[in-house]
């Protein structure tokens, strides 16, 4: 479980909620008409930018700011140094009895024991890379897909609540409701884009650069077993992808 996704949406709408109930109630704040034209009208043309299939797969996309499991680059570091000792002491062939629990790993890894070719190995997982991310970018580009509609159908609303009003200047009872659709439309559309969309959109970016530092430094490790270098080269070229404090930290460890 993520708790910086999870505090920061809690914190955001509780405290909008807070002042919603401060200033007069919970039920001023909601119109079926608004909620109608901002939500359903932005599901409806997010749809129209993606096929079915992408459309349908953004709520699985979206868990993942809540949930995501990624290994620490740090450990997969760690395993593929004592993958390369067994390797140089045993063939590729000892790699079989490897405890290998991130599946990008261990399908390089079986590509290693099965013989393939470097520019085999590379290919295959050059090709599983760049598939991946474009699957990422996908479900990026959905939410902020939302993000860039949902203010866009408020300012519709928005319209809709004025000539509303100005039709039925004559009826004064006319006019709080329609004022209430101009106004209340607006503010969910920002609130959904600034509060939901485009900070879901913005962590899935997170994950992904995430994902696709540990499955380079996986394809750099592999490839770097395959060429039979010292693990000890393999260990100090790997870890420019940790931040300089983290080599620090882990080469003092080491010592």
């Amino acid at each position: 479980m993520d708790l910086a996704t999870l505090i920061g949406i809690i914190g955001a709408f509780g405290f909008i909620i807070g002042a919603m109930v401060t200033s007069g109630g919970i039920g001023l704040f909601i119109d079926v008409a608004s909620i109608l034209i901002v939500i359903a009208g932005s599901i409806f043309v997010v749809m129209m930018k993606f096929n079915l299939g992408q459309f349908l797969g953004a709520v699985k996309i979206g868990l993942k700011t809540f949930i995501f499991k990624i290994d620490k680059p740090e450990d997969l570091i760690e395993q593929s140094v004592t993958m390369a000792d067994a390797a140089r002491k045993g063939g590729f062939l000892a790699l079989e009895e490897a405890v290998i629990t991130n599946t990008f790993m261990q399908r390089a890894v079986d590509m290693l024991v099965d013989g393939h070719d470097g520019d085999v190995v590379r290919n295959a997982l050059e090709k599983d890379i760049a598939l991946t991310e474009e699957r990422h970018k996908t479900g990026i580009s959905i939410f902020r897909a939302f993000g860039d509609v949902a203010p866009a159908m408020g300012m519709i609303g928005t319209l809709v609540g004025l000539v509303a009003m100005l039709s039925n200047m004559e009826d004064p009872k006319s006019i709080g409701p329609s004022m209430a659709v101009a106004l209340l439309t607006t503010l969910y559309g920002a609130m959904i884009a600034n509060m939901v969309a485009i900070p879901m959109a913005d962590k899935l970016a997170l994950r992904m650069g995430e994902e696709m530092l540990n499955r380079n430094l996986i394809m750099d490790a592999v490839l770097a077993i395959q060429d039979g270098q010292n693990p000890r080269v393999i260990e100090g070229f790997l870890k420019n992808y940790l931040a300089e404090k983290q080599r620090k930290v882990n080469t003092t460890d080491g010592e």
